[in-house]
């Protein structure tokens, strides 16, 4: 498949150019030409030397993953950079980054991921961030304990242990999801009356702000919340004849 149609494929299916406003990330193709054939196409979290490394030995035309290189474009492309990036070059090998529309997409992204795993039903956009949403709502069939919430997410790829700062109701039905760092949604989890969020790290005052709030927040991890995304593009790949493959490269954070 040209790389050109599976990159075009990508960004309308994830709506890439809604985010340009809003994303430091540069989302969709990063390193490589418009005119290559991608036969096999590997999928992760981060691009890092790792992962670039992976690809590398995976025999790849094409990494996907939801943390990119470029966070604002490169002053420079000297060490660490230039060590990513002149591997993909010298390898022939593509990157395509989709960061917060990987998160947002209401059926592929990493929170609407996160909520088919927990089983949320009856579910609406979460997060905002001006005219996107990067999160997700939902109730549970039938409310469940804060352990039992805990215990799931301690099953996620990647979980060193998901934290729990416990100051919600006993039985939580309502819940919302923004992957990541998502921390800085929780007043907006308080305005729409949730009994829980679910992210992936926390900062110091979010405890404060959950116990005067009377919420409870999971903390399962950055990279542990953020692995659907990526693994939802591979299936989308899989699709139209690329072979796949999913790189667990979990950080522990």
């Amino acid at each position: 498949m040209h790389l050109s149609d599976i990159v075009a494929r990508f960004d309308e299916t994830l709506a890439t150019d809604e985010f340009a406003d809003v994303d430091a990330s540069a989302n969709g193709l990063q390193v490589g030409p418009d005119d290559a054939e991608v036969e096999k196409a590997v999928f992760a979290v981060d691009a890092a030397e790792a992962t670039i490394d992976a690809a590398i030995d995976a025999d790849a035309d094409l990494l996907v993953t939801h943390h990119g290189l470029v966070w604002g474009g490169f002053d420079r492309l000297t060490g660490s950079n230039f060590d990513r990036v002149a591997p993909l070059i010298r390898e022939d090998i593509a990157l395509y980054v989709s960061h917060l529309p990987l998160d947002g997409h209401q059926k592929l992204g990493n929170a609407a991921g996160l909520a088919d795993y927990l089983g949320l039903r009856v579910r609406e956009p979460f997060g905002s961030m001006g005219p996107v949403h990067i999160g997700q709502r939902g109730v549970f069939e039938s409310s469940k304990t804060t352990e039992e919430i805990r215990e799931a997410l301690d099953e996620l790829d990647g979980s060193t242990g998901t934290q729990v700062i416990d100051f919600g109701p006993d039985e939580i039905s309502d819940v919302a999801i923004v992957t990541g760092s998502g921390v800085d949604w929780l007043d907006e989890a308080v305005e729409t009356g949730v009994d829980a969020l679910v992210t992936g790290e926390g900062k110091q005052k979010v405890y404060h702000e959950a116990r005067e709030a009377g919420l409870t927040v999971f903390l399962a991890g950055h990279y542990a919340t953020e692995t659907f995304g990526v693994r939802n593009l591979a299936a989308l790949a899989d699709e139209v004849g690329v072979e796949t493959e999913y790189i667990s490269h979990p950080t522990g954070l």
